[in-house]
């Protein structure tokens, strides 16, 4: 038989107990240490098992034949990514369907609903878990349901309220406009969650905006704006008396494949642009033509969060956002945290491993 693979591949993919360890399955052997004259002396295909035999040093390899024609494809296709693009559903407020959520209760007793609330923040962008008990600290039990919490300069948790002198405008009673969290981090957390500790005032309703949609519709309406946010960097910044933060990185963040796999965006923290007059224009001119479009009311999704609805959401792709509301202090309380998307995926995948 002959898949067209090349030697260099099938050697690297070896899993005989000379190349693996039994153990991990981790290699035990670098680039460096396969022949560069490597060459294929052999290949035959018996009950299920492709056995190679490679020259100059000998060397054989088996593998599942299955699993060598699942693996190896001659083509330029990109591979798989579940962060990009080509792995979400992306949506509209009309097209999103039944709010993705489920109860807490449900949540913690039923894999099969963790496994469907977690998928959700994977392919849709975010999950609502309703009734999740209104009390200090409960966020990071959330969180700690399928990952882990990234402790920031806030701390493991921090308090969306009204604070008599804030560092930030999300302690205030002022609207926020569309916005990813933290875009002055390297690495940005990857997941937020915000749970509503109570929400009496008038206002402050939550906007929640898919960023690869968005973002795609302006490739689609304005490619040129699109490649110029996709290949200007960008300087985050944030300062307070305990900290200070800052990282460069496009608005539109893409593979190697020109795929959409971020979306850093928030104007609080954009330090001035570094570009020649007619770049600066023009880049202005597509940071404007952007938000143009987050803005457009079919992209918002809009919710009043209720005392016990908690919201996990793609930090790096679903962007946020706030109107202004009245009321004294105390009326509105969330409290948040970050997590990681590889931890919430890596619980998925053992929960659907032990459901198959």
């Amino acid at each position: 038989m002959d898949l067209g693979a090349p030697a260099v591949w099938l050697r690297d993919n070896c899993s005989c107990p000379s190349c693996r360890h039994p153990g991990s399955g981790q290699k035990l052997f670098a680039i460096g240490d396969i022949p560069e004259d490597l060459r294929i002396e052999s290949m035959v295909e018996t009950g299920g098992q492709v056995r190679v035999r490679f020259t100059p040093d000998g060397h054989e390899s088996r593998f599942d034949a299955v699993w060598l024609r699942r693996w190896w494809s001659a083509t330029d296709a990109p591979p798989p990514d579940d962060r990009t693009e080509d792995a979400k559903r992306t949506w509209t407020v009309r097209k999103l369907g039944d709010v993705p959520e489920a109860t807490w209760a449900a949540y913690q007793s039923d894999p099969a609903v963790t496994a469907q609330a977690l998928e959700d923040v994977l392919r849709v962008g975010f999950v609502i878990l309703r009734d999740v008990e209104p009390r200090d600290g409960r966020v990071l039990d959330v969180a700690s349901s399928f990952g882990f919490v990234r402790n920031t300069n806030y701390g493991p948790l921090f308090d969306v309220r009204i604070e008599p002198d804030p560092t930030n405008l999300a302690f205030t009673a002022l609207a926020i406009g569309p916005h990813t969290d933290n875009p002055y981090r390297d690495p940005v957390p990857t997941l937020q969650l915000l749970h509503c500790l109570t929400n009496a005032a008038s206002g402050g309703d939550t906007g929640l905006i898919d960023g690869f949609r968005a973002a795609a519709i302006l490739r689609e309406e304005s490619p040129d704006a699109f490649e110029t946010l996709a290949n200007t960097a960008v300087t985050f910044r944030f300062r307070s008396p305990d900290a200070d933060l800052q990282a460069t990185r496009p608005m539109i963040g893409l593979d190697p494949y020109g795929r959409i796999r971020e979306i850093r965006i928030n104007n609080r923290s954009m330090r001035p642009v570094r570009l020649a007059p007619a770049a600066t224009e023009h880049f202005y001119a597509a940071y404007r033509a952007f938000h143009a479009v987050l803005d457009r009311p079919e992209l918002r999704f809009v919710t009043h969060m209720r005392a016990g609805d908690c919201v996990v959401f793609d930090n790096t792709r679903v962007l946020h956002a706030r109107t202004a509301f009245d009321g004294p202090p105390g009326q509105r309380h969330l409290q948040g945290c970050y997590a990681d998307i590889d931890g919430l995926a890596s619980t998925l995948a053992l929960i659907r491993r032990n459901l198959a």
